[in-house]
């Protein structure tokens, strides 16, 4: 199962798990009161929840993304106050519907009534208004706590990527011929010119030490590539009887960085096209710099 499937799921489970115990609450807390459960008052409290979730989702699955991820702040904000008013009013009315029906069933003294005025009426009004702000603030925060993780998750997949094409990119790089062809030649040097063998070992692990850590970084030295491309260069001349080469550089090189191993796709393909076992052969490289 994918990560994002596995992301999905778990929401589900844990969106499921707190609407039903927000639905289940009355029946818990009668049961601890120890009072009888009625279901008239019971479906008269299921309009909240039902506003809650109603206001939720609309954003959650709507507005944020479209309006709110889109830049629109202030038709985001307006479109949520409609939404707030349409669903104090639903739950004004639905009350009102259940409370007349429950007095019906069961009159009650009509002193109850009296004391409803205007100001509390107001009151309940603003309540559930900020009850349901607050549920547009919840739904933003657990959206932008979901990209969050979504987006963490896309950057960590992306940097997985990178590496793996930086060291396959390296592989393709590290030419498994000329590292054989050193290793042999090293090996014959031993006991011809063991001092011979052993500048050549150095180099070569100058060399493999450049590719392996110094091409991980964004920028390089051109100085250091430099370097790296004489190492290469010199271990060419070691493996190859008429093999030359000569390298200039002009101006301040140590100024300027570029992208590791920028240049040695283009020195390995001369070195490969100008082999000659018979004839002289040579490679010339030349860097300057200007202004």
């Amino acid at each position: 199962m994918s990560q994002n499937r596995v992301n999905s799921v778990f929401q589900v489970v844990i969106h499921t798990i707190a609407w039903v115990l927000m639905f289940l609450s009355p029946i818990f807390f009668s049961y601890m009161r120890n009072e009888t459960f009625s279901w008239i008052r019971y479906l008269d409290f299921c309009v909240n929840p039902v506003s809650f979730m109603s206001v939720f989702y609309i954003n959650y699955c709507w507005l944020i993304d479209r309006q709110l991820f889109g830049k629109h702040i202030a038709r985001f904000i307006v479109m949520n106050l409609v939404l707030i008013a349409i669903f104090v009013l639903i739950q004004h009315g639905w009350h009102g519907l259940f409370r007349n029906f429950f007095e019906e069933a069961q009159p009650e003294p009509k002193n109850r009534h009296a004391a409803r005025t205007e100001l509390f009426l107001v009151f309940i009004f603003l309540w559930n208004a900020i009850l349901l702000g607050l549920t547009v603030a919840l739904s933003v925060a657990i959206k932008m706590t979901a990209n969050w993780y979504h987006v963490e998750n896309e950057k960590r997949e992306i940097e997985k990527e990178r590496t793996q094409a930086e060291l396959k990119n390296l592989k393709n790089q590290l030419n498994p011929h000329f590292l054989f062809n050193m290793l042999n030649n090293a090996n014959v040097l031993i006991k011809r010119n063991p001092e011979e063998a052993s500048k050549v070992l150095f180099k070569l692990e100058d060399l493999l030490r450049y590719q392996i850590n110094d091409s991980s970084r964004e920028r390089v030295a051109l100085a250091s590539d430099i370097r790296f491309l004489n190492d290469y260069l010199n271990l060419e001349k070691i493996r190859r009887d008429h093999f030359q080469f000569t390298m200039e550089q002009e101006g301040d090189i140590d100024s300027i960085w570029i992208q590791p191993l920028l240049f040695i796709p283009f020195v390995e393909n001369a070195v490969k096209h100008s082999f000659d076992s018979e004839h002289p052969s040579y490679v010339h490289l030349s860097f300057k710099v200007e202004e």
